[in-house]
């Protein structure tokens, strides 16, 4: 793991660049903000995916949450190594060494795993029959995502069966998340979206009971949508993860009750390494420093002036579009907080959070699991 790039006790002018910093007091209100939110009213499982941190997953634990998702057997790793006894991996898992490995996790934990085809059940089964384990099993229902997912009504039934008939799985219901949902701008939109989805699951609910098969748990939902979930009562547990976070994506997105609204609480500190025009700031987070799959970065409190390109080691501050002649480009060494546009993969680019309070670095968290994609 690389050198952390600042000291407990330093200031954030002091932290060297680029890092990623947690702003601890946001970081605690958008846990609180959740757990007041759901108020007992359904099971949180956050995800896992976000962060790739043992630290974080502990105090959404400690907030409330029953466990984590991730989305990859090495990040369940991760997290069951830093202590989390409640891992779901929210996704198929194919091929040997894999199950292999899941197969050994779930010795060491409570795991949960997705599944949408019954060669996957039958491999699973072997996989854990092999190594004397037992694994909740999940059938993962496609809810207009277009991703992975099977069919809701009598083809996910049929999955039940060959789940239920398997002995070292354990059948724990059904997983309906949309992700594409998350960032539907509109809140009626989104609100329609997963009352459709609802429909699904609760078909598929019926059509289970009616063969049998008792349906533990429904499990899904996100930061965009999760109250919608909760409100609609077909789900048992939400999984919201960038949440903790926020990022410049989820800022355009609108939001209005019953969805709060979390804080920013991770950003990228960067340096202003050239002033090659009056106009035009260059500093030294790039590509490799943030993610723009959902856009440039945003700039924290500083109006008038915007992020518009990257490179791999640069990018480009220059005023916004229609801002006033009055923007003050940053001067030559200055630092500036990004607000990344996706959390996700800009947190698996660096091996630290740089954890502040008030403007001083508090604490160095480790991300375990960054570049944990296998």
């Amino acid at each position: 793991m690389a050198q952390a790039p600042a000291q407990v006790g330093m200031r954030l002018d002091e932290v060297d660049t680029p890092a990623l910093v947690l702003e601890l007091d946001a970081f605690e209100s958008n846990l609180k903000r959740l757990a007041d939110c759901v108020a007992g009213r359904v099971r949180v499982r956050a995800h896992a995916k976000t962060h790739k941190c043992p630290e974080i997953a502990r105090r959404q634990v400690a907030a409330g949450a029953v466990g984590v998702c991730c989305q990859k057997v090495s990040e369940a790793e991760a997290m069951v190594e830093g202590g989390i006894a409640d891992v779901l991996v929210s996704n198929e898992v194919v091929g040997a060494r894999k199950l292999e490995r899941l197969a050994a996790l779930a010795k060491r934990a409570r795991l949960g795993v997705c599944a949408d085809n019954e060669d996957n059940v039958r491999q699973l089964q072997a996989a854990m029959q092999r190594a004397g384990a037992r694994i909740d099993a999940y059938i993962e229902l496609e809810v207009g995502m277009h991703r992975c997912g099977i069919a809701p009504g009598e083809p996910a039934v049929a999955l039940a069966r060959a789940i239920a008939a398997s002995p070292n799985l354990r059948f724990a219901g059904i997983q309906a998340y949309h992700g594409r949902a998350q960032h539907i701008r509109s809140v009626e939109e989104r609100r329609a979206v997963i009352t459709n989805a609802c429909l699904h699951v609760k078909q598929t609910k019926t059509l289970l009971k009616e063969a049998g098969i008792e349906c533990p748990v429904v499990t899904g939902a996100g930061s965009g949508t999760f109250m919608f979930e909760v409100e609609l009562g077909a789900w048992d547990e939400i999984q919201p993860g960038s949440y903790v976070f926020m990022d410049a994506d989820y800022a355009r997105n609108e939001w209005a009750p019953p969805l709060p609204r979390f804080e920013h609480s991770l950003f990228v500190l960067a340096t202003v390494m050239s002033r090659p025009a009056p106009a035009l700031a260059i500093v030294d987070a790039g590509l490799k420093a943030s993610s723009v799959d959902s856009g440039m970065p945003g700039l924290w409190q500083r109006p008038g002036l915007a992020y518009t390109r990257a490179s791999d080691e640069h990018g480009c501050i220059e005023p916004a579009t229609g801002a006033t002649s009055g923007a003050v480009l940053p001067a030559l060494g200055e630092k500036l907080l990004l607000v990344p546009g996706h959390c996700d993969p800009t947190v698996n680019l660096y091996d630290w959070y740089v954890c502040v309070r008030r403007g001083v670095v508090e604490a160095l968290w480790p991300i375990a699991a960054r570049g944990a994609v296998y």
